[in-house]
């Protein structure tokens, strides 16, 4: 790789939402965007929780066929904190990029938030290690 640490492969630029935001904010933000990772983050920007496309859809959405109109008023109710996973996998900016590609490999999971402490830093995900292979080869 590139470099041996997260930071030379993570994304600086994350897009976050706060835990008191409506499932509303997390659909069109994943939408517009177009990412399956959200961190979400304090006032202070220090990682809190995570939803992942996948949670959305399994915990937000369910499997009820309700019109359109009235999906966007039930998402609007429903707060993030209510879907957001707390027991969240991180990595610090300068561990090992191998060992944080072991760790998503292990656990079967798309990103890791990267942190300093608490404060979210930046975001390395499977995207970002494919990334880097399509520009490397």
């Amino acid at each position: 790789m590139r470099g041996d640490q997260v930071r030379d492969l993570m994304t600086e630029k994350v897009f976050t939402l706060r835990p008191q935001d409506d499932l509303m904010a997390l659909y069109d933000l994943m939408d517009t965007k177009h990412i399956r990772h959200v961190p979400i983050v304090d006032r202070d920007k220090d990682l809190v929780g995570l939803v992942t496309h996948r949670d959305f859809t399994r915990s937000a959405l369910g499997t009820e066929e309700a019109p359109l109109s009235l999906q966007r008023e039930m998402l609007g109710r429903r707060k993030i904190r209510e879907i957001m996973a707390t027991e969240i996998e991180t990595v610090e900016p300068d561990e090992d990029l191998r060992a944080a590609a072991e760790l998503l490999i292990e656990n079967k999971i798309g990103c890791l938030p990267v942190v300093e402490g608490t404060h979210l830093v930046g975001i390395l995900t499977e995207s970002d290690f494919v990334r880097h292979y399509v520009k490397s080869h």
